[in-house]
């Protein structure tokens, strides 16, 4: 085919593509961002980049909804149920977790007027159901992973080219989350499909990249059985979902769903050995909790601390043959229920604890052992 030809029909190609990519951000479901949310958003500043880490980028008229830049390419939303992780890739942009399914518009809103880059991937840390709940409005508004049957543009032309351009970015999940969402043929599983993973992974941990480095690591049993958090390794950052939870309540061990204090802390320890602190154990690595604000290390360090040592005063008062009643008249959490923040969940946590503990018939811990009593 002569060169003048051939440069002539990719130049066709293109500018039928570019004409599909500036539909897909005016047709709803396939990459836009939603009618109204150019008219409730304040401001927004240059670059997220230009801003100190933790800087407000961006915030809707209700104060609902608050876009934070945390470090390299990676920003937290917050205000929609769980915090949403949002990393901006050359390319496309990856989510950890979507939030209250009634938010989505407005948090598609802020991450398209963040970027124009389209949402790829979807990690998902656990089947919690504010940390899911946007899962399908959030495929819904991505773009397929590309292959040789599709190119990510949401639309289908294949009377022109024999190509077909489907929406849906990926989720991602441990293999545990989609064995609970689901469930066996014929019977009505717990969880609608539409939020399932699309992908799942059954190792300690999982890689991809997105411009950096992205891990996704597996704690066996934490929080429940399918945990994981997130590693942006470049940026600097860990998104952690309900693993890790500061000065917003105790531990959520979902026993039911496969958790484990002891595999808690573990998490937590393997979460600290991934930190890296500037000077004085502040800075360095950031931390997107699943709920409240951004954290490093040491903040990390002091919520296992205080894990650690209620694990070991109720497995003390356990070998004293204490009831769980009676573990909870004891008030083991005492000294943490007076920063006002953690009293709401401390008998759901005592309980918890002391099921699990029963359960495993875990040894007589060392008197020694930090806040053993």
């Amino acid at each position: 085919m002569p060169y003048f030809v051939r440069q002539l029909n990719v130049l066709m190609l293109a500018l039928l593509l570019l004409a599909g990519y500036s539909s897909a951000y005016g047709n709803p479901g396939q990459g836009q961002m939603p009618a109204n949310s150019k008219n409730e958003l304040v401001h927004l500043l240059p670059t997220c980049n230009q801003l100190p880490t933790g800087g407000v980028c961006l915030r809707l008229d209700d104060g609902k909804i608050e876009l934070l830049h945390v470090q390299g390419n990676v920003y937290m939303i917050s205000g929609a149920g769980g915090n949403i992780t949002v990393q901006v890739g050359e390319q496309s942009v990856t989510v950890v977790n979507t939030g209250l399914a009634p938010m989505s518009d407005k948090v598609i809103g802020a991450i398209h007027a963040l970027t124009e880059k389209p949402i790829y991937t979807i990690l998902v840390t656990s089947l919690d159901e504010d940390l899911i709940g946007g899962n399908a409005n959030f495929s819904k508004a991505g773009w397929a992973t590309p292959n040789s049957d599709n190119i990510p543009f949401g639309h289908d032309v294949s009377d022109i080219l024999a190509l077909k351009f489907p929406s849906g970015a990926a989720i991602i999940a441990n293999i545990n989350v989609l064995n609970r969402m689901s469930a066996p043929t014929g019977q009505k599983s717990p969880v609608p499909s539409e939020l399932w993973p699309t992908d799942t992974y059954d190792a300690d941990f999982w890689r991809m990249y997105n411009s950096e480095e992205i891990y996704l690591y597996h704690p066996q049993v934490a929080h429940s059985d399918g945990d994981s958090f997130v590693l942006f390794r470049r940026s600097g950052v860990i998104s952690t979902g309900d693993l890790f939870n500061p000065m917003v309540s105790y531990p959520v061990i979902d026993l039911e769903k496969g958790g484990g204090i002891d595999g808690f802390i573990d998490g937590l320890n393997q979460i600290i050995d991934l930190l890296v602190p500037e000077d004085a154990e502040e800075g360095g690595t950031y931390v997107i909790p699943g709920h409240g604000r951004i954290c490093d290390r040491n903040d990390v360090v002091n919520y296992r601390d205080m894990v650690t040592i209620l694990r070991a005063r109720i497995s003390e008062m356990i070998e004293q043959g204490m009831t769980l009643e009676q573990v909870k008249a004891a008030e083991p959490t005492s000294d943490y229920d007076v920063t006002g923040h953690y009293a709401a969940s401390k008998d759901q946590f005592i309980e918890a604890v002391y099921r699990d503990k029963i359960k495993s018939k875990v040894p007589r811990q060392n008197a020694s052992a930090p806040g053993a009593r």
